[in-house]
């Protein structure tokens, strides 16, 4: 592998702007640069949730999703770029199919919470729900592809379908929302 940076700190984005996979500069205020910053914040999450005690099976679905997010950043670092396909949003739906077979139907809705692996599963989906708002917003002003937003709709159920997964898994239980709390 080629060096890909040798110096970290280059000043360039003192006055407010950043650079993309293109060579052009914009503004780290704009739709596209918030994205990519939803999108590092969703991968770092999932990273932090593969730091516990997880299923292997889970661990390396996981390890797979933080890469596929690596090139979604990729694809929106450079406008025009197509790094995710349909077969990235399969994969997604096969996890989705393989994991929920083994719950129950939901009752009641579920409060993120229960192992500390689920509740950090929880949190990776309203990340990534929050990611994929932000790719909603920059495709207002820019194309996105198709793959990209599905991809991202599909991973925020996925992370809910794992927290219930990994409660059971640990020995807990969903937590259930109360009316009377």
């Amino acid at each position: 592998m080629a060096t890909r940076l040798s110096v970290i700190t280059t000043r360039t984005g003192d006055a407010g702007t950043t650079g993309l996979g293109d060579g052009s500069r914009i503004g780290k205020d704009t739709p596209r640069v918030a994205a990519l910053g939803d999108v590092d914040e969703l991968n770092s999450a999932i990273g932090l949730l593969r730091s516990e005690s997880l299923p292997q099976a889970i661990d390396t679905l996981l390890a797979r999703i933080q890469n596929d997010l690596f090139d979604m950043g990729a694809e929106l670092c450079i406008p025009g770029h197509t790094a995710l396909s349909t077969e990235h949003v399969l994969r997604l739906d096969q996890a989705l199919a393989h994991y929920n077979a083994e719950l129950g139907p939901l009752k009641e809705f579920i409060l993120p919470g229960g192992s500390r692996a689920a509740a950090l599963a929880h949190m990776a989906r309203t990340i990534c729900r929050r990611a994929e708002r932000t790719v909603l917003t920059l495709n207002q002003h820019e194309t996105i592809s198709p793959p990209v937003k599905q991809y991202l709709n599909r991973l925020s159920d996925l992370c809910f379908v794992l927290a219930r997964v990994l409660n059971k898994t640990q020995g807990g239980a969903d937590v259930l929302w109360g009316r009377d709390g």
